[in-house]
C-alpha cells in the first residue's frame, strides 16, 4: 500500500497463489475517513466495498468484468492505481529484489522493507 505520491506505508509478503483481495484486508485497517482506496480489479469485492463505506473510506475499485451490475468507476481518480505501479517499479531497481536472491521470507520481506527505506529517505534528503 501505498500514500498518494507512491511512498510505502504498508507492506506485506504473501504466497503467489494468494488472492490479493483476500490478503490485502489485515492492511486496510491503516485507511480512515475520507481517505481513498484504488485498486485494481482483483481488490474489487461487495465486502471489500461494504468495509470500506463503514470506516468512511471511499473505494475507486476496478469492476471486475463479470459483474452484473458494476458499481460506477470514477476514471480520473483510477487514473491515479499507477502510483503503486511505480512504487514496484522502483523496488525492482533493487537486484537482489529482482532476482529474490533471499529465499527465507523473513529475510525477502526484510530486503524490500530497506529498499521502501530508501526510497523514502530519497524523498527527504537534503540538497543543500
Amino acid at each position: 500500500m501505498t500514500d498518494a505520491r507512491g511512498l510505502p506505508i504498508a507492506l506485506k509478503l504473501t504466497p503467489g497463489q494468494a488472492h490479493d483481495g483476500r490478503s490485502a484486508e489485515d492492511m486496510l485497517d491503516t485507511l480512515a475517513a475520507g481517505q481513498t482506496l484504488i485498486a485494481d480489479a482483483a481488490y474489487d469485492s461487495d465486502r471489500l466495498r461494504d468495509h470500506l463505506r463503514t470506516i468512511g473510506a471511499r473505494a475507486v475499485v476496478k469492476p471486475i468484468p463479470r459483474r452484473t451490475a458494476p458499481p460506477p468507476l470514477d476514471r480520473t481518480a483510477y487514473r491515479r492505481r499507477n502510483r503503486i505501479e511505480r512504487f514496484f517499479a522502483r523496488i525492482k531497481h533493487f537486484r537482489a529484489i529482482a532476482t529474490r536472491y533471499e529465499k527465507h521470507d523473513a529475510n525477502y520481506l526484510a530486503l524490500i522493507k530497506l529498499a521502501a527505506t530508501r526510497i523514502w529517505l530519497r524523498v527527504y534528503e537534503s540538497v543543500s
